[in-house]
């Protein structure tokens, strides 16, 4: 064999990273030890696995294409040296989670699976679906569940779950305990609402079609209890998941509004890259997810 697992290693970790010497303390090694793996690396097969763009090391065209085959050659090898040593249910995961499904469901996800599964390590990393997204397909990710609609030739998504957004106000707000709101009444707003990219602006943006131009929007906040807090002072309305509300709704700190002419019924979705290799504790926790999202119940009813 003209290569080694080590070389494939400092290889990947220079494509997350784009530069040799981030990639170097990410696996314990000095940088003159990574630049050599990987030149040598380069110089075995003739090839140029990243064009060099100043400090910054972008994978060439050949790169992107051996990329998933070395992440999966070394999933299996690690696979195979956790099964020699007895450790087959041992494992990594890396899950990548929208901000509401990240602060609501994955948490006690991740309990549930440690419970089964106590030998794996799993880090979570919350953000919106843009970016968790790009993760999967960077092979930083393992997975993701997302809230946003997805279309990436790299990526499958997959239904996991049923969801439904919520137009909410404070309960002195003066819709509030009111009849169901008309677009007049939509357009008379100020709206404080999660910012481009997120999964949640998607289907706010697709349920407000036709009006959504004219919104008066107040507010973009990256994280939905902002969002709430900013609601429950007064400073305009909001349209989050009914699961990030349910206990802002049950406290009565927050009211939902009736807004029966607009749908906002979404889909959530677990992503993983086509080309990912599935080892023993990925596939736990897709079974995982699949079982999850069986028990979540039958499709939302219509908003109002």
């Amino acid at each position: 064999m003209r290569y080694s697992l080590r070389q494939l290693e400092v290889f990947l970790a220079t494509a997350r990273h784009e530069n040799v010497t981030r990639a170097a303390a990410s696996l314990a090694m000095s940088q003159s030890a990574a630049s050599g793996a990987l030149k040598e690396l380069e110089s075995q097969f003739n090839v140029q696995l990243f064009d060099r763009i100043g400090k910054r090391l972008a994978l060439s065209a050949l790169g992107h294409e051996l990329r998933p085959r070395a992440e999966n050659l070394l999933a299996q090898a690690r696979a195979l040296e956790h099964a020699l040593a007895g450790e087959e249910a041992q494992g990594q995961l890396r899950i990548g989670a929208t901000l509401t499904i990240g602060n609501y469901l994955a948490v006690g996800m991740i309990a549930d699976y440690r419970r089964d599964h106590p030998r794996t390590d799993i880090a979570l990393h919350v953000a919106n679906t843009a970016t968790i997204a790009a993760g999967v397909a960077r092979f930083e990710l393992d997975m993701g569940l997302i809230e946003g609609e997805l279309l990436h030739r790299e990526l499958d998504a997959v239904h996991w779950r049923d969801d439904e957004l919520v137009v909410f106000a404070a309960p002195d707000h003066p819709l509030a305990g009111g009849p169901a709101l008309s677009d007049s009444d939509l357009l008379a707003q100020q709206w404080i609402i999660r910012e481009p990219g997120s999964g949640t602006r998607q289907t706010f943006e697709r349920a407000m079609h036709g009006i959504v131009t004219d919104l008066s929007i107040a507010m973009e906040l990256q994280h939905t209890e902002a969002i709430k807090r900013a609601v429950e002072a007064g400073l305009g309305v909001g349209c989050l998941s009914r699961i990030a509300l349910r206990e802002a709704f049950r406290r009565g700190s927050l009211v939902p509004l009736q807004v029966p002419g607009r749908d906002f019924r979404r889909e959530l979705y677990m992503v993983t890259h086509r080309r990912k290799y599935r080892g023993t504790a990925l596939r736990q926790w897709l079974q995982l997810c699949r079982k999850d999202g069986a028990a979540s119940g039958e499709k939302a009813p219509p908003n109002g």
